[in-house]
């Protein structure tokens, strides 16, 4: 009785990632039979990809504003906050660069060049006009778009914290408008999973439709991706996590990190949702001894903006779109950019089952690509969302032990243990 539970537990856990690589992989093999003939199947792919961007606007802006317009207690929130923010950005950019030096040196793509038409690189511009249009848009119209996410993401933030701040102002913690935007938030995320019901069929066919085009080089090039991207966070788990809990406490920081870590790892890998790890998380910062007001603040938020996994995921499908319109990944520039999409995407997608088409969503329209790529690098995210989402639920955890060095100074660790009775005996043993 107790396998046949732990069975449907599992099946329970992965039934989404299983469905779609089922349809994927039946897909791909009716292209194979077909050849050209399975693209008649394409509309079916174009269907799942409409109701995508239909909802993707809405979910974005409320999800974010309503996270913002939560928030209370501005004086000691602001110290934290600035610190979660730092931290996240520079964990996302060390992460980010970590893998931009790996696809030099062994590009995901390599050799697998797809005619998707000729590729239209965007209207150059000073660097201020390219600054103004990355994060802003003209008319209020202009920002209800797929192809406005920056400045999408940037006003929802805003519009959050502006939310909060008449709350305070008035002496009330929540608001009718706050219940809304979370009504709304709820609504849209129950959207999106309806929508994904519908994935498995969308995917096949688009990859159907792929494969009978291209062939098995697509496959061939997703073999190489996959296996590169694994071991590449299973290194980033040991070293920089291992670096960032000594740096957070010292010895003791890395030994109560790995003794209390691995709940957080296996709810992470098996509901692929750093919102469902969670209540894991909350337990194990507990654990660790971070103070309450800290991990309340920066798990949730974490869960919601943390990028170190999306930031790898985010890079290994930039450079996949480079090597397929066989352009050169290199320059400052280029590399520069990458990593600033990066860092943004974790704004979008992280927290969110199989969010990597929002990310997507950001990757092609910032560099210009044919939409008719995003099926290609949304499987990317399929494949590789289980362990970046491990990266960026356990990368939570571990963010929260440095801002609590950053707010309560080095000793932090010192005095939760002096004022916890778990903590001392688990370092006294």
């Amino acid at each position: 009785m107790s396998g046949q539970l732990k069975k449907n537990g599992i099946w329970e856990s992965y039934k989404p990632m299983i469905l779609l690589l089922i349809g994927i992989v039946a897909g791909s093999i009716i292209g194979l039979i077909y050849g050209e003939r399975a693209i008649v199947l394409k509309p079916f792919g174009q269907i799942f990809l409409n109701l995508m961007f239909t909802a993707v606007v809405p979910l974005v802006f409320f999800s974010l504003a309503s996270s913002i317009a939560k928030m209370s207690n501005m004086k000691r929130l602001g110290k934290i906050l600035r610190n979660i923010l730092g931290i996240f950005c520079i964990t996302g950019m060390f992460a980010a660069i970590i893998i931009i030096i790996i696809v030099r040196i062994y590009p995901p793509a390599q050799g697998v060049v797809m005619d998707f038409g000729e590729y239209v690189q965007p209207e150059k511009a000073n660097l201020l006009d390219q600054l103004v249009k990355a994060l802003t848009v003209g008319d209020f119209n202009l920002i209800l778009s797929k192809n406005a996410m920056l400045p999408l993401i940037i006003f929802a933030m805003t519009f959050g914290y502006c939310v909060s701040a008449v709350n305070k102002a008035k002496g009330v913690t929540t608001s009718a408008l706050v219940d809304v935007l979370d009504m709304c938030s709820e609504v849209f995320m129950k959207m999106i999973s309806i929508i994904m019901l519908y994935a498995p069929i969308g995917l096949g066919a688009y990859f159907a439709a792929l494969i009978g085009q291209f062939g098995a080089d697509l496959l061939g090039a997703y073999a190489r991706a996959i296996l590169m991207f694994y071991p590449i966070c299973i290194i980033y788990f040991l070293t920089a996590f291992t670096g960032y809990a000594y740096y957070a406490g010292g010895k003791k920081g890395v030994k109560l990190f790995y003794k209390n870590i691995f709940p957080v790892v296996l709810t992470s890998l098996a509901t692929q949702s750093s919102v469902a790890t969670l209540p894991t998380n909350f337990e194990s910062g507990k654990k660790i001894g971070v103070p309450e007001d800290i991990s309340s603040i920066t798990l949730p938020l974490g869960a919601t903006i943390h990028m170190d996994g999306t930031a790898l995921t985010t890079l290994m499908k930039i450079a996949f779109l480079f090597g397929i319109f066989n352009m050169e990944f290199t320059g400052i520039g280029t590399w520069a950019t990458a990593i600033a999409i990066s860092v943004m995407s974790g704004v979008v997608i992280s927290g969110i089952p199989g969010g990597g088409m929002m990310g997507s969503l950001i990757i092609v329209a910032f560099y210009g690509f044919n939409p008719e790529v995003i099926p290609i690098i949304v499987t990317i995210g399929i494949l590789t969302d289980a362990m970046a989402t491990m990266i960026n639920a356990t990368g939570d955890c571990v963010a929260s032990m440095m801002v609590a060095r950053r707010v309560e100074g080095k000793g932090w660790m010192e005095k939760s243990i002096e004022n916890s009775e778990e903590l001392k005996v688990d370092t006294i043993v």
